[in-house]
């Protein structure tokens, strides 16, 4: 996924949360992270795979990110993988908490990007793949492959 706006430079993308989940609606959201953290960032020291979404006390927090620790950091490291707070109106929170609560839906983080000097994190509410929908996702894949290759060997 790549946002096609000025201004921002991809991090890191989860492929895995499209494999297994709809993607029903995207939500841009602001991230809270220390100086070593976004240093590390711009080295590219991310990984989304794991991760997932949670509202606790009526604050949204991502779970399971690894940020790698900064080379250079020292003692103002802080753990790899510890909960980060996201950065969403009361309203957004509330109104993603009820449709979770309600449709039985999960909230994941899709990509994670620069929009300027701020990091921000692509919310996906998701709804989960049975091993049908996996299996069909991989078909039309493969048959659309089929069709470039044969008009690509057509043209030549």
């Amino acid at each position: 996924m790549s946002i096609d706006k000025k201004g921002t430079k991809q991090i890191a993308d989860n492929r895995k949360a499209r494999h297994d989940y709809f993607v029903l609606e995207e939500i841009e959201c602001g991230i809270e992270l220390v100086g070593t953290e976004v240093k590390s960032i711009r080295a590219g020291g991310v990984n989304l795979k794991d991760s997932w979404c949670a509202v606790e006390n009526g604050e949204m927090w991502v779970k399971g990110m690894h940020i790698s620790p900064y080379e250079h950091g020292n003692i103002f490291n802080k753990d790899p993988r510890r909960e980060r707070r996201l950065l969403l109106h009361k309203r957004e929170i509330m109104r993603l908490l009820g449709s979770v609560k309600q449709e039985g839906l999960t909230l994941i983080p899709l990509s994670l990007y620069f929009r300027g000097s701020r990091v921000k994190l692509a919310l996906g509410v998701c709804k989960g793949k049975k091993l049908h929908d996996k299996r069909q996702d991989m078909a039309n894949k493969a048959a659309q492959r089929d069709i470039e290759r044969a008009l690509k060997s057509n043209n030549s």
